[in-house]
């Protein structure tokens, strides 16, 4: 089997700030698998300073290279030394996917364009006005799930603005999701979260950075909102510290990325694990072109099958000015796969 690899630099319309710094642009590689007859097409996207996989572009692509040429002899995923390599392992999963199965990656009513996803409106960071006025577009747009990044303004500006939603829409109008980006300091957090807990607040992700066990099994047991992780999974790989790490920690919820979180396979575990320990899931794209949204969009569908109720954060979609079309469309607060 042949390949390819493709290097592409995507430009977002906006900046896009979270409380690690802003993003204007966005490197992604796509994998191109070739067998004579069918091309199969998936996209590493590893995100710098977050995944366990980020290194500089020279060393990124020569081990993708290398990771693409094994598989091209042995036509096999070899899974367990990928675990480590997660955006180049969901990457090839995609592509051998989109390979032997063409763009309906898994036989979804959401992949045959039946039913959509229910998803959350996502508001960056920004000055105090600018995240105002990014909420009053996502409720406008027909959002019944917002999910807020806070971390990079003034903690009493956010909770302001927190505030001011729940004054004009109640918590049967609007779910509203913070995610800190582990920007609170151990010692402030818990207040902090005892002031968000008035407002009907539906989760807060990563309150605190990642790495901190035990102040955040403490935080999970004390909050008076439930927690979600999301940075904390990154780089945990081996399915017993999975396990390990949930029981130690005890979140309401886990938020999956799968260029971050194990590609397909680890993703899955994820879930599994999660289900045993009765903790929550939703599944999230991480800054993907559409050409990545469309395999976790698809994959969340075959994994949580065709009813999802829970908003899963597929939104970022739209974010950039010379995105691949995939045939997805946002109509209302659901995304959805366009039959053709």
């Amino acid at each position: 089997m042949d390949y390819r690899i493709e290097e592409r630099l995507l430009h977002f319309k906006q900046p896009a700030g979270t409380s690690r710094g802003v993003y204007t642009t966005r490197k992604i590689w796509l994998i191109h698998l070739l067998d004579g007859q069918h091309e199969g097409v998936g996209e590493c996207a590893p995100l710098p300073d977050l995944s366990c996989d980020a290194m500089g572009d020279e060393a990124y692509a020569g081990i993708l290279n290398k990771v693409c040429s094994d598989f091209s002899q042995k036509e096999q995923i070899d899974y367990e030394t990928l675990r480590d390599y997660p955006s180049m392992l969901f990457g090839l999963e995609t592509a051998l996917q989109n390979l032997n199965r063409g763009d309906r990656l898994f036989d979804t009513a959401f992949s045959r364009g039946e039913v959509g996803i229910p998803i959350n409106g996502l508001v960056w960071m920004g000055s105090y006005e600018e995240m105002l006025q990014r909420m009053e577009q996502k409720l406008e747009q027909g959002f019944r799930c917002v999910k807020l990044k806070i971390g990079a303004i003034d903690f009493d500006q956010e909770l302001d603005l927190v505030k001011r939603i729940r004054e004009r829409f109640g918590f049967h109008e609007v779910e509203l999701r913070l995610d800190a980006n582990g920007a609170f300091l151990y010692e402030e957090a818990l207040y902090k979260l005892e002031l968000l807990s008035q407002y009907a607040i539906h989760s807060i992700e990563q309150p605190i950075k990642a790495g901190q066990w035990a102040y955040m099994a403490e935080l999970c047991r004390e909050s008076p909102l439930p927690i979600a992780l999301d940075e904390e999974l990154i780089g945990i790989n081996d399915p017993e510290m999975k396990r390990h790490m949930l029981n130690v920690i005890k979140p309401r919820y886990i938020i999956l990325k799968p260029s971050l979180h194990g590609g397909m396979l680890g993703c899955r575990e994820w879930i599994s694990v999660a289900r045993e320990q009765s903790i929550g899931s939703w599944i999230t794209s991480a800054l993907e072109s559409n050409i990545g949204l469309n395999a976790i969009a698809q994959f969340a569908a075959e994994v949580y099958g065709d009813n999802i109720r829970m908003p899963q954060g597929l939104g970022t979609g739209q974010l950039f000015t010379d995105n691949v079309d995939m045939g997805l469309e946002i109509r209302g607060d659901k995304l959805w796969k366009v039959k053709g």
